[in-house]
């Protein structure tokens, strides 16, 4: 399987290469995550492993989360997400995995849920370009015609309109690791990253890793 961490985006920032440039990164805190159970498609109907991430306090759980963790001898935590396998994997219910699997220059994969922004209109929501701001255009940020006529009647499927903006699982692929720092089970990665700070992402190995030629 692709190696993958449970993590929170802990802000941006900007060190230096090794040709004295900076580099704009974002701080990812990423594991420890226990493995708390190996899925297989004999006892459940397909291939996964079950990590964990963030710690918790026992009285937070219900009975049914904590004899889940209690079973795999492992700490209560916050968040479990399921990583598909191919049918074979070299872990067992109980490792811990950490950002020891990275190295530096290795192209990863960040998946995160952007900002929520609310109710907003076609202007923001879209960047349209909104009508003439004198008076008594009475025409300034909306979305213009959006129905039809006699035929078809009703507004097209996917017709940009105003709506909910934001809050939506968003990945960002071939990210480069420019810095691991294990004691503090931190990664810097060059770019940005979506959602806020304190925001639940999750790390994996570039699916589709690039490999620039020339």
């Amino acid at each position: 399987m692709n190696i993958a961490l449970l993590g929170k985006k802990v802000g941006m920032t900007q060190v230096f290469d090794e040709d004295n440039r900076i580099v704009p990164v974002t701080v990812i805190e990423a594991g420890p995550c226990p493995v708390v159970q190996i899925k297989s498609v004999d006892s459940d109907g397909y291939d996964a492993i079950q990590l964990g991430y963030g710690a918790q306090k026992a009285q937070r759980l219900s009975k049914a989360e904590l004899g889940h963790v209690n079973k795999a001898k492992v700490d209560p935590v916050s968040t479990l997400q399921e990583f598909r396998t191919n049918g074979s994997t070299d872990f067992n219910v109980g490792d811990v995995l950490t950002v020891d699997r990275f190295e530096e220059g290795q192209k990863i994969d960040v998946i995160g849920t952007t900002k929520g922004r609310g109710f907003q209109g076609v202007v923001k929501r879209y960047g349209f370009a909104g009508g003439p701001a004198s008076h008594g255009s009475m025409f300034h940020r909306r979305g213009g015609s959006y129905g039809m006529c006699q035929w078809p009647g009703h507004v097209i499927k996917g017709k940009k309109m105003p709506g909910h903006m934001g809050d939506a699982q968003r990945t960002v692929q071939n990210l480069k690791i420019v810095k691991v720092i294990a004691d503090k089970n931190l990664i810097l990665i060059k770019g940005s990253i979506p959602g806020g700070n304190g925001s639940l992402v999750t790390v994996r190995t570039a699916v589709k890793n690039k490999v620039r030629k020339g």
